[in-house]
């Protein structure tokens, strides 16, 4: 997909209201496009801590006033109205992002799409529901998102802290942010201009100078130097970068699986997510693991590894209303 113009609409009790959660939401959009309207509803004091984050966004906030019994309704009813009212009187805005995961969208996704807009959902695993994440063009979970923003331990052959030490810009904190950009692209890789269109959207004060280099191309050619994951090639006169095809992948055994899915789990609570889906959990490890299989580490499914991690003190394993598994994390 190309470059689209969104509008994005925050459920915040869905986000949790943390300030780390909404600028990876917002950059998970902007990676994608334009921001070019953007609200939240359910506003109060208690969320002051994203002030920064919505002021340097534009984003408008709608109050949560306390009257009667029905205040999430309303909120519901007022973010409806608004998206409607968007979709109808702004025609610059191609795309909606809806950051919940509650059913009673489900009319509003399928109204947006019918008008030729692209849907893309976000929410917790806990509270998505089936329906609404069926009905998106796209869905992400929130703790997908909140896995790509936590710092991975240095492997083998990996770039150096002290690498960065140098320059002008943290190069290690870019790096993460290009990996984490051409990660997100359908073929996982991109013309080198379409990353810095992208950079810009996400750094309006980004410069390749910050980083000692006079050109972008320079700049590429530094990244894919110092990054273990990242490569660069011409392709018919552009410049390309894209994710490095080969390499030895580091393996998970029976010696060393504890102690990636406790650094996952503890991920995860240091976002404020106390419980998440299993299928969330593996897709984590699958990320950074790619040939991860639950024979590797001694059990034959991944059940009988949550009763493992439960056994370890690590997690409870619950059901909710619709008898599905969650992990509430100790």
């Amino acid at each position: 997909m190309g470059k689209s113009n969104f509008a994005v609409f925050v459920d915040l009790e869905n986000v949790g209201g943390k300030e780390s959660m909404l600028r990876s939401i917002i950059e998970k959009v902007k990676i994608r496009g334009d921001i070019l309207l953007g609200k939240v509803y359910g506003y109060t004091d208690h969320y002051s801590d994203l002030k920064p984050v919505l002021l340097s966004n534009t984003f408008q906030v709608v109050p949560s006033l306390r009257y009667g019994k029905n205040q999430k309704n309303n909120l519901d009813i007022t973010l409806v109205i608004d998206a409607m009212e968007v979709a109808y009187t702004n025609p610059l805005i191609d795309s909606f992002c809806i950051v919940s995961g509650d059913s009673d969208y489900m009319p509003l996704v399928g109204k947006l799409k019918s008008m030729g807009k692209f849907v893309l959902g976000i929410s917790r695993s806990e509270a998505a529901s089936g329906i609404f994440i069926n009905a998106c063009n796209e869905f992400v979970f929130l703790e997908t998102v909140a896995a790509k923003q936590q710092p991975k331990p240095q492997k083998k052959g990996a770039r150096k802290a002290e690498d960065a030490g140098d320059r002008g810009g943290d190069l290690n904190a870019l790096i993460d942010q290009v990996e984490t950009i051409v990660e997100d692209q359908e073929e996982q890789e991109m013309y080198a201009s379409e990353l810095k269109d992208t950079l810009m959207r996400l750094r309006p004060d980004f410069s390749e100078r910050s980083f000692g280099c006079t050109t972008f191309g320079k700049l590429i050619a530094l990244i894919s130097s110092k990054s273990d994951k990242l490569t660069s090639w011409t392709e018919e006169s552009s410049l390309m970068i894209g994710l490095e095809g080969g390499g030895e992948e580091e393996k998970l055994d029976r010696n060393n699986w504890l102690p990636a899915f406790t650094a996952a789990l503890e991920g995860f609570k240091n976002e404020g997510f106390d419980r998440v889906n299993p299928s969330i959990l593996k897709a984590t490890i699958l990320e950074e693991y790619p040939g991860f299989e639950e024979k590797q580490i001694g059990f034959k499914r991944f059940s009988d590894v949550m009763k493992a991690l439960e056994k370890q003190g690590l997690l409870r394993i619950e059901m909710d209303d619709q008898h599905t598994m969650l992990l509430n994390i100790c």
